[in-house]
This record gives structure tokens, C-alpha cells and sequence, in this order.
């Protein structure tokens, strides 16, 4: 029997490590946000200590369905953003899970393979 490895039908975090992000083998190492909807641009933010509600609510723009959970990749340590910087998400009753960026890689793949409408958010710190 011949296996094959799933490939799901939607762009994935193909690799990561110290510094960098690799989204269907193209190598990134500034931040980035991407979703199940296909959005794939930089992420205007080089370090968490930056992060403004702005940064928050551009990632209601992206594709043409909002998303139901926005995972966020707070660097290479967990790092929890004040709640007033997530009102815009919030309000949209859109669930916000924080982790390192690495696990946000993970769970982000997970989760669109799966056909949630789900954003990445990933920092990623010179």
C-alpha cells in the first residue's frame, strides 16, 4: 500500500525556526499574517512591544469572510497582549488564541486544514 502525505487544499506553514516563517516553501523573516482564505502579506509590526489595536483590526480585512478565531504568534516566547488592544476582535465575538509562534505555526495548519476561516498572526522578531 502506498501512502501519501495529506495536502490540504489551502496555503500552510511548510517550516519554521529562529526568526523565520516558510509558507508553502517561500521563506519569510519578517512578521506575516495569513489566512485559510488564501491573504498572505507582511504584518507591519517588529516587535510585540509595538503591537496597537490597528495592528488588531487590519486582520478584519483580510479575505472576504471575517474570521472566527485569529491565532496569534507572540514571538519566540508566550507573550499576552492587553485585552484593549483586542476590542475589535472582541466585539466581533472572534476568539483570539495567544502562543508562541512556533505552536501558533502549528495550530494555524491544524485548524485550515480542518476548513476553519482562521488567521494567523505571526510575529517575528529581528
Amino acid at each position: 500500500m502506498k501512502l501519501h502525505a495529506d495536502k490540504p487544499e489551502v496555503q500552510s506553514i511548510t517550516a519554521y525556526g529562529e526568526g523565520w516563517v516558510a509558507v508553502d516553501g517561500v521563506r519569510h523573516s519578517a512578521s506575516l499574517v495569513l489566512s485559510a482564505s488564501g491573504a498572505l502579506e507582511p504584518w507591519a509590526c517588529e516587535r510585540f512591544d509595538a503591537l496597537t489595536p490597528a495592528h488588531f483590526e487590519h486582520l478584519l480585512t483580510l479575505g472576504a469572510d471575517s474570521p472566527e478565531l485569529v491565532v496569534f504568534g507572540s514571538g519566540e516566547r508566550l507573550r499576552f497582549v492587553r485585552p484593549a488592544l483586542l476590542q475589535s476582535l472582541i466585539a466581533r465575538h472572534i476568539g483570539v488564541e495567544t502562543m508562541d509562534t512556533a505552536a501558533a505555526c502549528r495550530t494555524y495548519n491544524i485548524l485550515a486544514a480542518e476548513g476553519r476561516r482562521v488567521v494567523a498572526a505571526l510575529l517575528i522578531e529581528p
